[in-house]
Formats: structure tokens, sequence, C-alpha cells
């Protein structure tokens, strides 16, 4: 190839490069112009005004007025959602027979129920929404809970997203067992147990256990360890009640596949049983042997001096 056309090469290809260069200066000083009237009309704007008057810039403004980006106007990021259902139909129409087909309870145990869980329930109000009530909060939750509705059909209902009701239905979960479970669930008056199961005919006996099994879906990981001698998959919640069938002692979480026996071998309630320190020591004489106070358990349970069982 000839000199004069390696030359004549060369300068085509700087003269393209300088036009290339050119041309994008070009274009960035365009940009920079554009972005600088913005910013005019921008500080100019109320808003603006608002920005000069505050007492300090925030992030965003300060990259707006370096032109890094253009103002825009916000736009709403909450959907739009209707709560009619629940302000005007529920609390104000709805009345007793209604509340307790559908919550299973009647409205005054519903309010009273938000008085005792309103200290774990109830949040603040922020800039961005208002906060759920805490009866609206415990409403989501129960609705979930007594009926076989979807996540989604339970957010339409109420006028929530779908995130929403599943965060909620933990919330009110837990508050329940931090607030409600150690006051409803405990031994309460020993002398008024031992009064009623001797009138039923059993002397000196302060409770009666058993387990029951509560059906859940298939879980992911061992899920053969959850199904049940009756064939489904479930956990276990054992309970000590008393004359009247109300709970004195619960135990829950253990795989449905797991035996009684070995869940209450496993359980707080055994190890108090065992040292003695449950019921208070208080004895009968049967015969020429001294009785202390005993449970009462079917087949599946060891006998023990505290636990009787048929034989």
């Amino acid at each position: 190839m000839e000199p004069s056309a390696i030359i004549a090469d060369v300068l085509s290809v700087a003269n393209n490069s300088r036009l290339i260069a050119h041309l994008f200066q070009t274009l960035m000083q365009r940009n920079r112009e554009r972005r600088q009237r913005n910013l005019r009309e921008y500080l100019n704007s109320e808003r603006g005004i608002d920005l000069l008057q505050s007492a300090g810039p925030r992030t965003l403004d300060i990259m707006v007025a370096m032109g890094h980006v253009d103002p825009v106007e916000r736009r709403c990021w909450a959907r739009e959602t209707s709560t009619d259902w629940w302000d005007r139909i529920v609390l104000q129409v709805w009345d007793e027979s209604q509340w307790l087909r559908n919550f299973r309870m009647r409205k005054g145990t519903f309010m009273e129920l938000c008085e005792l869980l309103s200290p774990a329930l109830k949040r603040q109000n922020t800039k961005m929404r208002a906060a759920l009530t805490v009866e609206k909060r415990l409403a989501i939750a129960l609705w979930k809970l007594a009926t076989p509705d979807s996540y989604r059909s339970v957010a339409n209902q109420f006028g929530v997203g779908k995130s929403t009701v599943g965060a909620v239905v933990m919330q009110v979960a837990r508050a329940i067992t931090k607030l409600l479970v150690p006051r409803v669930v405990s031994l309460g008056n020993v002398q008024l147990i031992l009064d009623g199961f001797a009138a039923m005919g059993f002397p000196n006996c302060g409770g009666a256990i058993d387990g029951t099994h509560i059906p859940i879906l298939a879980p992911d990981h061992q899920a053969s360890e959850y199904i049940n001698r009756k064939g489904y998959f479930s956990i276990v919640l054992q309970a000590l009640v008393d004359h009247k069938g109300r709970f004195t002692n619960i135990n829950v979480g253990w795989p449905g596949k797991v035996h009684d026996a070995r869940i209450f071998r496993n359980s707080g309630l055994f190890q108090l049983l065992q040292q003695g320190t449950f019921f208070p020591d208080q004895k009968i004489t049967v015969g020429d042997v001294e009785m202390p106070i005993v449970i009462l358990g079917d087949p599946a349970y060891p006998l023990m001096p505290w636990l009787m069982k048929p034989y």
C-alpha cells in the first residue's frame, strides 16, 4: 500500500473521530442546558420555593440541582382499596348472629379481645399512610382462621394487600400467645377443680390429659413425620383440662406421627408433675394408702404415682 494512501486513511479516521467527539460534546451541552432550564423552572415552582425555605435539601433535591436527574412528578405507589364493607356494614349493621356465624364470637367478645390485645397490635400512623386499627387487624386474622378463604379473598374483603393479611395473621397469633395464653391457660383454683372431679366420682383429681391432632398441609421437609395413624398430616396438641373441660396446660407442635406418651415425657408438664411442683402437696388416704393429687389419662399414657390410667 502506498504511503500516501496510508496517510490519507489515517487523516480520514482522525477527521471522523474529531467529528464524533464534536457531536458528542454538542449533545452533552444541549442536555446540560435542558437540565439547567428544568432546574430554573423547578426552583421557581412552589416545591422549589419550599426547598429553598427548608432547613436543608434532601439527597434527591441535591441531585436535581446538580443536573444528575430530572425532576418528575411523584406518582402514588399504593393502590386504591375500599374498606366500606368493614367500616359501614360489619361494624354498624351486623347483628350478633352474623358476628357469631362469621367470626365465631359475638361482637362484645370481639371488642374485649381488641382491648386485651391492643398493647401488642396497636401501631402508630406514619406520613405515608394510616396504620390499620386493632379492630381491623383482629378481624382480618379471625376471618382467615374461621373461614377457608384465600389470602387474596380476605385482602379484597377488607380492602388491604394480600401480604398484609399474611403479616396480620402472624401478628395476631404472636399477640395471643404472648398476652392471652398465660392468662387463659392456667391452673387457677386447684380446690375448685378437686371438688369438681370429686362430684363426678373421682376424688383428689387435678385434671384429665389427652392429645388431639390438628390437620395441616403437607410440609415440604420430612412430610412423612407428620402423617398420623389416621392417615392425614397433622401436629399434636396435648392438653390438660379441668372438670369443666377448660385448658389448664397445653403443649403443641409435635409432628402427628409422634406417640402421645413420647410427647408427654418431653413436655414441661411432665417435669413439673415429676418434681411435684405443679399441684400443691395435698394428699388423701384411700384405705391405708396416701394418694397425692393425680391426673387421668387413657391407655397411651404411662402409669405414674400422679397419673392414673385404665387397668
